[in-house]
């Protein structure tokens, strides 16, 4: 049965010598706001992240991020599921039950809007990249003593917010459930602890708040990331400088204080809220988000 309650999803994580979301038409630099000098991370790279998690888990998952052709794949997805179609067997995948997909092959054809979307996430204080170079392991050329170079981007430290909603509207055509929708957040938060690849590893989850509206809200406390602030550890406002120089969760505060403020403005339409923490991150504004929906929290610990 389709999930009927909408959801929104804010989660904080750090970046550590590691590149967030390189721009393959940019030398792989990472993405960044040239006018505000913010990190950004695409809404397809924060889609990944919560896939590969599921293919970690055992779902079926549509992009598996393997190089085949769109008919290999459903060829293998029909074979897996026993189903004799593409919708038959895109419906028995998690991630265009949430996400959605457009598909065109052979005769069918068909477009479902994802109940599940996320904004570009975006770094929450000025952060630079830096080249690194290197050389390569081997001489580009017999008996040659001289090694190709190599070159490479990455951010000392960056914390980075996003923000998702789950409307509970297009799932009565793709067939997401409850049981689906669970599991965004928690793919988020184990994806995240599990991208170690080279250019990935670094990446640290250290805040995730997930509201559960009650049936029949249409609406929703809306933009939950630009809530947010990041503070000195001294709770004072940070210069650009000192935002420049931040490499560690202990050089900063993440100011809740605006979540919880718009939350309270719809808590009457909200049935709970889950939060997971972490602790190295101090947090301004979380005791008083916990006191105000004690009777709703479904908290975390991690």
């Amino acid at each position: 049965m389709a999930f009927s309650r909408r959801r929104e999803i804010l989660f904080v994580y750090s970046v550590k010598d590691a590149n967030p979301n390189g721009d393959p038409l940019n030398a792989n630099h990472p993405r960044y706001d040239a006018e505000t000098s913010q990190v950004l991370v695409s809404d397809v790279r924060i889609k990944r992240t919560i896939r590969d998690q599921w293919l970690r888990d055992g779902l079926a998952v549509f992009v598996d991020g393997e190089p085949k052709t769109l008919k290999s794949r459903v060829d293998e997805l029909k074979a897996g599921l026993g189903v004799d179609t593409g919708k038959e067997a895109l419906k028995g995948c998690i991630d265009t039950r949430l996400f959605g997909v457009t598909y065109a092959l052979g005769n069918e054809s068909f477009s479902w809007t994802g109940p599940v979307q996320f904004k570009w996430g975006r770094s929450l204080h000025r952060a630079k990249a830096e080249l690194v170079q290197g050389t390569a392991a081997f001489a580009t050329k017999e008996e040659s003593e001289q090694r190709s170079f190599r070159n490479e981007y990455l951010v000392p430290f960056v914390l980075l917010g996003v923000y998702g909603i789950a409307n509970q509207y297009p799932s009565v055509e793709t067939g997401a459930t409850e049981d689906d929708v669970d599991k965004v957040a928690e793919g988020l938060w184990q994806g995240t602890i599990n991208l170690i690849t080279r250019s990935k590893v670094g990446h640290i989850p250290r805040f995730l708040l997930e509201v559960i509206y009650r049936e029949g809200f249409s609406g929703a406390a809306g933009a939950l990331d630009e809530k947010l602030h990041l503070l000195s550890p001294d709770a004072t406002d940070l210069t650009e400088d000192e935002q420049l120089a931040i490499r560690s969760p202990k050089d900063c505060l993440l100011d809740i204080s605006g979540v919880s403020q718009r939350l309270q403005g719809v808590a009457e339409n909200i049935e709970s809220v889950k939060l997971w923490t972490e602790s190295e991150l101090k947090i301004k504004g979380i005791d008083e988000l916990e006191r105000f929906f004690e009777n709703r929290l479904l908290q975390q610990k991690r």
